[in-house]
């Protein structure tokens, strides 16, 4: 079947293809996302199909090709349905095994089961695992169910259905208001209300108005959006269309960084698929509404991440933002009203319309409702996208779900909200993550990056290492931001350097003070967070830094000194045969020593050593 023209006939294309789908006996499910394809999963899809063909079984079993399946570090994953098998880090070499035990006999093959790092049991079902346990799936759920590149696996799982909903049932007044009684806050980091946006923007009189997604997603360590288009790109869509339609739009943008090709391949081709069936361009479903999409590629800048600067990139400007005194949906995007949100904020708007407010709004707290998508990374034992219910606990995140610290090491503090967030230590692990929580604790949500650290991390270095990266992307357009972070920047230089003195850490409060208040946009206004929390949870490390020239975590190498234990010391000769600047001399069986002039502090030697005689 071809294009879709009305919403009845959309119905009976879906008891189509579901009766279709239906006739098969087993479904395979391999992640293929961008963790999965560095995993190789690419050779493991060719070799399943080549397997699948060649056993006479394509038709018995449903290959899906799905996108990420949240547990970064061990894709590619193997799910096999009905009996719900969990294979991670499959390889293409075990297919042949797979399929003939697993597949037709339906045997659990315990070598190629997942094992827990901490207790080290197998578990061979995805609900058996830890890091999977505490999540609740709302929006990941479909990528366990869903070949990323089928429209028709997307409709069979409730796909375009809400669409549907909308445009038979539901005036756009009517989409606001469930949009607002469920309580959907922007997931990109300021969390605004997106029901009350939507309703300042229907306000507005003009027949052209603009919907922007917003998949720029430039914080280290976080690609929550980026496996969301991936994995489910018509979901985006989707939430898109009904946006479109709740504020009287034809228009719609979604602007994507370049360094995203899996995720730009596969929205483009959702974009191809729903016009050709109905759900994009002129009259869809023979409703009288019209709508389209366009694809933005963004060059990498930071600051593109801010809905001004976003949208005069669109418009061929570079990509600065301008004060705010007139909002977007007011004058956005060539001065029309533009509604931006970004991608999982789009993607829960569907399971709003087909579930109903009241069940969105049981999830969660009282302000923040719903599930929060977060990539867990840094020094934890499981890292990958985790979507929790928002009110969990920041321990129950990191040592339930994340499996604890890696190597048995001390938990220092974990950053939230990207590189504008702040560092939360040990003190506040039972902090409930919502929205006033985190802003409370001199965090923020940010878009859902979650950085472990641990006892090996020097605070003052990460300070250092986040207000560079703002430094760096500054647009440069404010003085307060452009300077701000430069001045910022050079007195944690010192700092790490043992060149600090004690009056810069009023400086360092002065100035986070001043470029928080007066900076043009959000990258300035909280480009202090790092600072200012690392300040109030580790003064400790700045004393250290400063008044005994020590860095604690032994990471600032300049501050670093190291030293052969002569009583320790065997002369096995590994630490001079590894110094890469012949800094270390002695004979065979005998003590050496370090030549302090010569020694450029990489520390090779400290991790050469295999009787513990070098000394930091």
């Amino acid at each position: 079947m071809g294009k879709i023209n009305s919403i009845s006939a959309f119905f009976d294309y879906k008891k189509n293809i579901s009766d279709e789908a239906n006739a098969f006996e087993k479904t395979v499910i391999i992640s293929s996302g961008t963790c999965g394809k560095a995993g190789g999963s690419d050779a493991v899809v060719r070799r399943a199909k080549k397997i699948l063909k060649e056993k006479g079984l394509s038709d018995k079993v449903n290959l899906k090709v799905s996108g990420c399946l949240g547990f970064c570090e061990q894709e590619p994953i193997m799910i096999i349905n009905p009996q719900g098998i969990f294979y991670p880090k499959v390889k293409s070499e075990n297919l042949e095994d797979i399929f003939n035990r697993s597949i037709i006999e339906k045997e659990f093959i315990q070598d190629y089961l997942y094992v827990d790092p901490v207790t080290k049991e197998q578990k061979n079902r995805k609900q058996n695992i830890q890091f999977y346990k505490k999540q609740k799936p709302v929006i990941l759920a479909k990528n366990f169910n869903i070949d990323s590149n089928s429209i028709n696996d997307y409709i069979l799982n409730d796909g375009y259905s809400a669409l549907a909903k909308v445009l038979k049932e539901m005036k756009p007044e009517d989409v606001i208001a469930t949009i607002k009684e469920s309580g959907l806050r922007g997931r990109g980091g300021g969390g605004f209300p997106t029901g009350k946006k939507w309703a300042s923007s229907r306000k507005v009189k003009g027949t052209i108005k603009y919907v922007i997604c917003n998949a720029d997603e430039g914080d280290p360590g976080a690609y929550m959006d980026r496996s969301l288009l991936e994995g489910n790109p018509h979901s985006v869509l989707e939430g898109m269309l009904i946006g479109a339609y709740a504020i009287g739009s034809c228009h719609g943008y979604i602007y994507v960084r370049m360094e995203y090709p899996l995720a730009i391949e596969h929205f483009e081709k959702a974009l191809n698929d729903a016009r050709k069936k109905g759900f994009l361009g002129k009259n869809i479903l023979n409703s009288g509404f019209d709508f389209d999409v366009r694809i933005n590629r963004g060059g990498g800048a930071f600051v593109c991440g801010e809905s001004t600067a976003l949208m005069a990139s669109i418009e061929g400007k570079p990509g600065e933002p301008r004060s705010k005194h007139v909002h977007t949906v007011e004058k956005g995007l060539w001065d029309k009203s533009s509604v931006l949100n970004n991608v999982e904020t789009w993607t829960n708007v569907p399971l709003i319309i087909n579930k109903g407010a009241k069940w969105y709004a049981s999830i969660g707290t009282e302000k923040s409702k719903g599930t929060k998508i977060f990539s867990l990374v840094g020094k934890v034992n499981n890292t990958g996208l985790v979507e929790v219910p928002m009110g969990i606990t920041l321990r129950e995140i990191i040592y339930d779900i994340g499996g604890g610290i890696k190597d048995g090491k001390e938990f220092k503090a974990v950053q939230t909200g990207g590189p504008s967030g702040g560092c939360i230590p040990k003190e506040l692990l039972d902090l409930p993550v919502d929205y006033e929580s985190l802003t409370k604790a001199g965090s923020m949500m940010g878009s859902g990056g979650m950085i472990v650290m641990d006892e090996d991390n020097c605070m003052v270095d990460i300070a250092r290492y986040f207000i560079d990266f703002l430094k760096n992307e500054s647009c440069g357009k404010c003085t307060p931001c452009r300077e701000g972070t430069a001045q910022m920047s050079g007195i944690l230089e010192n700092i790490c350097n043992g060149k600090g003195k004690m009056e810069d850490l009023d400086k360092l409060e002065e100035l986070a003070w001043i470029t928080s208040e007066t900076s043009l946009c959000q990258l300035g206004a909280t480009s202090a967070n790092p600072v200012l929390t690392t300040l109030q949870y580790f003064k400790n490390e700045y004393e250290a830094h400063i008044l005994e020239k020590k860095c604690p975590a032994h990471v600032c190498t300049t501050l670093l000194k190291f030293e052969i234990n002569p009583k320790t010391c065997t002369g096995c000769t590994l630490c001079s045969k590894n110094c890469p600047n012949d800094a270390i001399s002695g004979n065979l069986k005998e003590v050496h020593l370090i030549d302090e002039k010569k020694c450029i502090k990489c520390g090779i030697c400290y991790e050469v050593c295999k009787f513990d005689a070098i000394r930091r």
